[in-house]
């Protein structure tokens, strides 16, 4: 598997109204109901042949799905009693690799390389539920423009880079500032530094899982 990473934008220009750099979100979903399928398909595929050693399931026929994109894998397991915990998120923020390649890539790595769980297991695999989360191509925003449940953040100072897809907000119940102050505290960074030198920028999100498609592991 290839090393994931994420390379830093380049600074938005200053002096920006918010009409000029807030983006709307598509009314539409963008993919089908096939293309879901195939995706979550794909990540469940690639966390299973990892287990048995196998190479990444191959580029599928399907169109549309070959344009590079950014996608985060986050990875549940049900358990007993019943909940729905985390097992494991990783993505790449920026489109560094077709979307079919960089979703099996993220969820072997959400699955074996996420440094706050352990490795999952071949049982655990077989109960996974899938989540992706397909974004849209970063762009400056300016802090009053940021829309709770509709923008994904990425706080940048320096080194030290933030960043929280737009359902954390949500799942959460935090309201703008909040989420502004969370994107930092996930980059290292006193919880003020959005209101000083920091790089904001936004994203949309496509979000979808097994659930909302019915597709066995």
């Amino acid at each position: 598997m290839s090393k994931l990473s994420e390379t830093l934008s380049e600074k938005p220009p200053g002096n920006l109204t918010a009409r000029e750099v807030a983006r709307p979100a598509p009314l539409s979903p963008e993919f089908s109901l096939e293309q879901r399928r195939t995706l979550l398909r794909i990540a469940h595929q690639a966390i299973l042949s990892a287990l048995e050693r196998q190479p990444l399931p191959e580029a599928p026929s399907l169109a549309g799905l070959s344009d590079p994109r950014g996608v985060f894998t986050t990875l549940y397991l049900h358990s007993d009693p019943p909940s729905r915990e985390l097992r494991g998120c990783v993505g790449y923020a920026l489109p560094i690799a077709p979307l079919h390649r960089a979703v099996a890539e993220t969820a072997r790595a959400a699955a074996f390389e996420d440094s706050r769980f352990l490795p999952v297991t071949r049982e655990e695999a077989l109960e996974l539920e899938v989540s992706l989360s397909v974004l849209s191509r970063l762009f400056p925003i300016h802090p009053e423009a940021v829309e709770v449940g509709r923008h994904g953040l990425v706080i940048a100072h320096g080194a030290r880079r933030g960043l929280l897809l737009p359902q954390v907000s949500v799942e959460n119940g935090w309201d703008r500032e909040t989420f502004l102050e969370q994107t930092c505290r996930k980059a290292g960074l006193p919880l003020d530094s959005w209101r000083k030198n920091s790089t904001i920028e936004a994203f949309t999100a496509e979000v979808f899982a097994d659930a909302d498609v019915e597709v066995p592991c």
